[in-house]
């Protein structure tokens, strides 16, 4: 997952294609806006308005589209027309970005925290959530991207970041230690978050299998520090 201020479009497309090439077409590219200010502060950037930095975005987009599907640009990727483009966010022009150009659409179910530094995020409800996830299908729809009901058309991938994968014997208990970082969320708001997976591993493969079937998430990212966490649900998903 890349934030695209840091990139020039053009050097972007060269890297693209040479770490397509050197993974055998294994590689997916995520693409997001930025939001934490210190970050481009430590690169020495810019950090723009939020209608900025989605422009830069746009632009990285569409050039990295017309320069990956030129038969003669240099390097070529592997896969064709291009690696897998995954773009994530929640505002309505970031959403309407990914169902014209996305593969697979991300969702932060999070937004800027009223009164705290740029780049500090609280959860939204899983209520919200899903509405975020409506939008996101008609927007899919109006570029003509939605899939029939019977399975026909272009399929869009949904994905989420899980913030945190919590073993443990007391879900209600875990949330309560949780609840100061999304004040404006019930305990059973939390408990049905698709950020949070707590439980034991067979609690937290029902989970997830209830987000899959909720909000439409075959995808899912978890940080590194949660990938040993995780390892144990895998083993209770495996065929389903």
């Amino acid at each position: 997952m890349l934030n695209a201020g840091f990139w020039n479009p053009a050097l972007l497309a060269r890297e693209v294609a040479s770490c397509d090439a050197l993974t055998d077409g294994r590689l997916e590219l995520g693409l997001g806006a930025g939001y934490v200010k210190a970050e481009h502060d430590s690169a020495g950037l810019p950090f723009g308005s939020p209608r900025e930095r989605v422009d830069h975005l746009t632009h990285t987009v569409t050039e990295l589209e017309r320069l990956l599907t030129d038969s003669e640009h240099r390097p070529r990727p592997v896969q064709s027309p291009r690696p897998p483009l995954l773009l994530g966010g929640n505002g309505d022009r970031m959403l309407r970005l990914a169902a014209r150009h996305a593969d697979i659409a991300a969702f932060t179910g999070a937004v800027q925290a009223p009164g705290k530094p740029q780049g500090a995020l609280q959860l939204i409800s899983p209520e919200a959530l899903e509405g975020r996830i409506a939008a996101f299908h008609g927007f899919a729809a109006e570029a003509g991207r939605a899939q029939a009901a019977d399975g026909t058309g272009e399929a869009i991938e949904l994905n989420y970041l899980i913030q945190m994968v919590g073993p443990t014997d007391d879900r209600r208990a875990k949330v309560r230690e949780l609840a100061a970082y999304a004040p404006d969320l019930t305990e059973d708001e939390l408990l049905e978050h698709p950020a949070l997976l707590l439980g034991d591993a067979r609690e937290m493969a029902e989970q997830l299998r209830a987000h899959r079937e909720r909000f439409g998430f075959s995808y899912i990212t978890v940080l590194e520090h949660n990938m040993e966490a995780l390892g144990p649900v895998i083993e209770q998903l495996h065929g389903s």
